[in-house]
């Protein structure tokens, strides 16, 4: 099989791009108790538009866990994907678990493999360490640096945050985001949230909502209160949304109002 170290482009006029290259980590994947796959042998897939996804050997998933479907779905790049249905411990995830038995001649390293859908599985393990979200890319960075930059957040009129001592963290393929000491942010004007979410590169945050007066600004501001051990510099630092503020200042300049897949509409 050729392993692809580099990925390959799709047509003249597409930047579409798709890598498929075999793994270091030994990957495991639970669900009702039991272990479906246990392999040295993982791939991971990286391909544009899409979060990294481990693909593994057939011989080292329990295959009799698993009862093929009817379900199909077409990828214009990979071809058509088959569907199983995964049974262990009492449970049943329906069309969890799927392949590409017949793959087009561009992607046909995936040919003899097999995936799971992340949230309908119990748990995912890099070696002896369980990884959360999605599968971390190995060529993506998180830099966190301090600085001595002063950064001011504005919500509502209202300066809410007011730093000369942020850290900066650049993220590949994400915004630049300033984390700042919680005794450069106003907490008398924070309300905790319900919301949490998860990141495979920093670990687990927190979220609050700026309340001035009756007017309430959800889910503007976060924290990681649980890092995972590689991102420990950000650790109980508190983070704006560019995209949720009136206007964050860096020394002095306004930064652009981006609009992302955080922007309220």
């Amino acid at each position: 099989m050729e392993i692809v170290h580099k990925p390959r482009s799709y047509g003249e006029h597409t930047d579409h791009w798709l890598d498929f290259e075999e793994s270091p980590r030994r990957v495991r994947v639970k669900f009702g108790g039991e272990t479906l796959a246990d392999t040295r042998r993982a791939m991971l897939l990286r391909e544009a538009g899409h979060v990294p996804v481990y693909y593994f050997p057939r011989e080292d998933v329990r295959m009799e866990l698993l009862t093929p479907n009817d379900h199909h779905s077409r990828c214009s790049v990979k071809g058509e994907a088959s569907y199983w249905d995964v049974s262990a411990g009492g449970k049943t995830a329906e069309s969890a678990a799927w392949s590409y038995p017949d793959p087009r001649p561009e992607s046909r390293d995936i040919a003899g493999y097999l995936s799971f859908y992340w949230n309908r599985m119990d748990g995912w393990y890099e070696e002896e360490d369980e990884i959360f979200v999605h599968a971390r890319d190995p060529y993506k960075r998180v830099d966190v640096l301090q600085s001595s930059r002063h950064v001011q957040v504005t919500v509502g009129g209202e300066v809410v945050a007011d730093s000369t001592s942020p850290r900066i963290v650049l993220e590949t393929g994400h915004l630049i985001r300033y984390y700042l000491p919680r005794e450069d942010v106003r907490a008398d004007l924070l309300e905790p949230s319900d919301t949490r979410s998860q990141c495979p590169y920093k670990g687990t945050a927190r979220y609050w909502s700026v309340r001035l007066g009756d007017e309430v600004f959800k889910d503007t501001v976060w924290s990681y209160e649980d890092t995972i051990p590689e991102c420990p510099r950000i650790k109980d630092l508190m983070c704006f949304f560019n995209e949720r503020v009136d206007a964050i200042h860096v020394d002095g300049e306004r930064l652009e109002i981006p609009r992302t897949k955080w922007s309220r509409s």
